[in-house]
């Protein structure tokens, strides 16, 4: 029995023994890892219970008539049906039932919009989203994380940048400290806050994987990979000090859903944005007018630069700050006021960062030589009606209650489209019909819509008493919109 228990021990002892000298190898190799790398996987928790009461949930709303479709405005009665079914072949969509002959006008109700994300800057209730989550709301509602639900106002929008300031009544409200993303090194962590898909405060988290990506005339952006989804959108990106570093404003997909890129606008240029809205309402911005491209490779070789860089002049507009300056189409802008232009996208950061009506230096290259031109900066249009000219201008509502404008040729090429005109305003029949500002009108009744001036002209022979129809793009949807004109 001794000798059993004897072996017995010292198989124990055995074994025990060949555990360790099994788990000390894989001990010390971890330690000596991580002692190489001097880092260990983050824990975001408390990083998360830090920011997370200062990001809320935006929902929107709209407002319509009761009975009427989102999706494609109501056919209200039996002749509107017969037309769009001998006119353009189209059935009454299942369940739109025609309303009875002579009733009474319905009052608008609110109707869901969309939901959205954003962050709380200021202890007194100011804002940041991004300018797609709000634009075009009637009313704008924002929780916070202890589910107090506040009406919030629309300061300022700017679509350019996809920046947008929004104001809550309240004091003492917990808000996120403003960091510094040029700080940010590719592969650090990163941290999102947002609803995505409506479920409120969701974190996730990735690496930035990369800086200053050209998606936008006026934002070099910050692409990661952490995840984002629709709603995540106007929540911030987060640093692994609790600094707000970017708002997650958009992603690279083909599916409509996280694919492993996303993107967000740098703190510190929406930051700069969001001081104008907060002072104007809008935001101002400097134009030297002229077209631009990029410089090849080639093309520097054969005109004597050392390497490609600069922005090609493609054209000079006429009575613009360039041509007053001496511009000519085919110079090579190499620096602006003493900034380096290394691609064509730095020109318009630039520009557009500096005051209307200062000076400015600009460095070209023409004919084999540098040259130093000045110039007087000027303004850019707002946006609203940047895409028009004189030619195209309209003050007034056309006979179906509308106010059009071209559109520019970074929209169309956006679009995938030739023509078209983008809506301005939209009051009368085209607001009863449910067109709202931002919508494209691409044809009218079978005539393609090729510009403001014809659109209008269109409009002004049309039947008051028949029905006609526009087809409409509003995001990634076409829909026929039912329209009378006004009687004259």
């Amino acid at each position: 029995m001794k000798a059993i228990q004897y072996a017995r021990a010292t198989l124990l002892a055995l074994l025990l023994g060949l555990g360790v000298v099994m788990l000390a190898p894989i001990t010390g190799m971890q330690g000596i890892a991580h002692a190489q790398s001097g880092q260990v996987l983050p824990d975001f928790a408390d990083l998360a219970e830090r920011a997370g009461p200062a990001v809320v949930n935006i929902r929107t709303t709209q407002r319509v008539v009761p009975g009427q479709s989102r999706a494609m405005p109501g056919i209200e009665d039996e002749e509107m049906q017969e037309f769009f079914r001998r006119f353009f072949g189209i059935p009454v969509p299942p369940g739109q039932n025609p309303a009875p002959r002579g009733r009474a006008p319905q009052q608008e109700e609110e109707v869901p919009r969309g939901v959205g994300s954003g962050f709380i800057i200021s202890p007194d209730g100011y804002l940041l989203t991004n300018a797609h989550v709000v634009e075009g709301a009637d009313e704008v509602y924002v929780t916070l994380t202890d589910k107090r639900e506040f009406h919030a106002k629309i300061v300022g929008v700017d679509t350019r940048t996809d920046v947008a300031v929004v104001k809550i009544d309240g004091s003492n409200l917990p808000r996120l400290t403003i960091g510094d993303p040029s700080r940010l090194r590719v592969g650090e962590w990163v941290i999102a806050i947002g609803s995505p898909f409506g479920l409120e405060n969701t974190v996730t988290a990735g690496i930035v994987s990369a800086k200053a990506r050209d998606t936008g005339d006026y934002l070099p952006l910050i692409q990661t990979d952490v995840a984002v989804n629709p709603g995540n959108s106007g929540g911030p990106l987060i640093n692994m000090r609790g600094e707000v570093v970017g708002i997650n404003s958009q992603i690279y997909s083909r599916s409509g859903g996280f694919m492993g890129i996303s993107f967000a606008v740098p703190i510190d240029e929406a930051m700069r944005v969001a001081e104008q809205l907060k002072t104007t309402g809008h935001v101002t911005r400097g134009r030297i007018g002229v077209q631009i491209g990029d410089v090849t490779k080639d093309v520097a070789e054969s005109l004597g630069l050392s390497r490609a860089q600069g922005a090609l002049v493609q054209r000079v507009e006429p009575g613009s700050p360039a041509e007053r300056g001496g511009m000519e189409a085919g110079d090579i802008i190499l620096r602006f006021n003493g900034a380096n232009i290394e691609k064509a996208n730095d020109l318009p950061r630039l520009v557009g960062a500096t005051k209307p009506g200062s000076k400015a230096t600009i460095t070209v290259w023409r004919r084999g030589a540098m040259r130093e031109l000045s110039l007087t900066v000027a303004e850019l249009e707002p946006e609203q009606t940047a895409a028009r000219n004189e030619d195209d201008a309209q003050q007034a509502p056309n006979a179906l209650g509308l106010v059009v404008s071209n559109l520019s040729g970074a929209q169309r090429r956006e679009l995938r489209v030739d023509g078209g005109v983008i809506v301005d305003a939209a009051e009368g029949p085209a607001a009863r019909a449910g067109i709202r500002p931002g919508d494209v009108i691409l044809r009218l009744n079978n005539t393609d819509v090729t510009d403001a001036r014809q659109f209008n002209a269109l409009v002004s022979k049309l039947d008051a008493r028949r029905m006609h129809a526009l087809l409409v793009r509003r995001g990634d949807a076409s829909l026929f919109v039912p329209i009378r004109p006004a009687a004259k």
